[in-house]
């Protein structure tokens, strides 16, 4: 953090006064990126996908759970992987927050992971989440919606994420994906979100922002200085 600079409260209010302004403007540019983001053409689905869920199989079509739009949100948890994503974990415990409203916004909100459900499940118990989280282990799902790498793909330059050609060989990535069905129950994909796309989820980011030490990470979006999965920060006094 920089040296802070005191001022009197006249000189004080200015600074801040001048600052909202930009404040403001910011907020309108994201306005009219959320409109662009809308207006963006979509994707027909025409793969059927079967993913397994705690109740047994359940179909892409029935992961809306009655809803127009779908949310889907890709954590990185490979099948027999013993690592469990401090990112994915950090994202995810801010989920059930916001879907208690999202429920009633005609919004379904689901994760997934191509790793088992005798994996998910434990894991999901351990971090007390209640949001939905089903496995697309016997799919092709998470490959052709570019989360997942087999070594191949990875070997020959084939994987893209985030639009881009892999750069570093991991192969689970996490994201968001956006879908929607309409009336005549023919699924669209809308939007997607990789890399440091789902910063604006992070509820937690947004309170740092405001403080003084802001995010405070060596750089940028670098999780690993700080978060661990929230049952093992060590207590504070």
């Amino acid at each position: 953090m920089t040296a802070p600079k005191i001022v009197a409260q006249d000189a004080w209010t200015e600074a801040h006064r001048t600052h909202l302004a930009k404040e403001k403007a910011f907020m309108r540019q994201r306005d009219a990126l959320s409109a662009e983001r809308r207006a963006l053409p979509w994707l027909r689905i025409e793969k059927d996908y079967l993913f397994q869920a705690p109740q047994g199989p359940v179909t892409l079509s029935g992961l809306f759970q009655g809803r127009s739009q779908l949310i889907i949100y890709h954590f990185m948890m490979g099948p027999g992987d013993p690592h469990r994503c401090p990112g994915c974990s950090f994202l995810c415990d801010h989920i059930d927050g916001a879907n208690q409203h999202l429920r009633h916004h005609d919004v379904s909100l689901v994760a997934v992971s191509r790793a088992p459900l005798a994996e998910i499940l434990p894991y999901k118990a351990r971090m007390g989440w209640a949001f939905d989280w089903v496995s697309s282990h016997a799919s092709d799902f998470n490959f052709d919606f570019q989360v997942s790498f087999s070594d191949e793909q990875i070997a020959t330059g084939q994987a893209i994420y985030n639009f881009v050609p892999l750069k570093r060989g991991s192969h689970e990535l996490p994201g968001l994906t956006v879908f929607t069905k309409d009336a005549a129950g023919d699924i669209f994909c809308t939007f997607q979100v990789r890399s440091r796309g789902g910063d604006p989820l992070i509820g937690a980011y947004h309170y740092l922002d405001l403080t003084p030490k802001g995010r405070n990470e060596t750089g940028r979006g670098n999780l690993s200085d700080w978060v661990r999965l929230h049952d093992e920060y060590t207590p504070r006094a």
